[in-house]
């Protein structure tokens, strides 16, 4: 079982939109780079980078360097994230 502070470190990690935002296309999309993630996303690629940054901090979303190119992918707790994420967004 968690403890507060765990789960306390999970939940800072994924307290911006920027970040939702990221965690949702990741989801949508396995295995995708920072500058596929910056194209789809519209925005400046070194803000991003900090947000993976911070996801990958948290643990909620890997990363593996694949060339001059870093491949994202959910971690198993990003992946319960995206789920919550998905069904609170579904909430009317």
């Amino acid at each position: 079982m968690k403890s507060a502070r765990q789960m306390e470190r999970h939940l800072k990690g994924v307290a911006n939109h920027y970040r939702i935002a990221i965690l949702l296309l990741i989801a949508e999309n396995k295995k995708i780079t920072l500058e596929a993630i910056v194209e789809k996303l519209r925005a400046n690629e070194k803000t991003i980078g900090e947000h993976t940054r911070r996801l990958v901090t948290a643990g909620l979303i890997n990363k593996a360097y694949k060339g001059k190119f870093v491949e994202h992918t959910l971690s198993p707790y990003g992946k319960v994230f995206v789920d919550f994420l998905k069904k609170f967004q579904d909430i009317k």
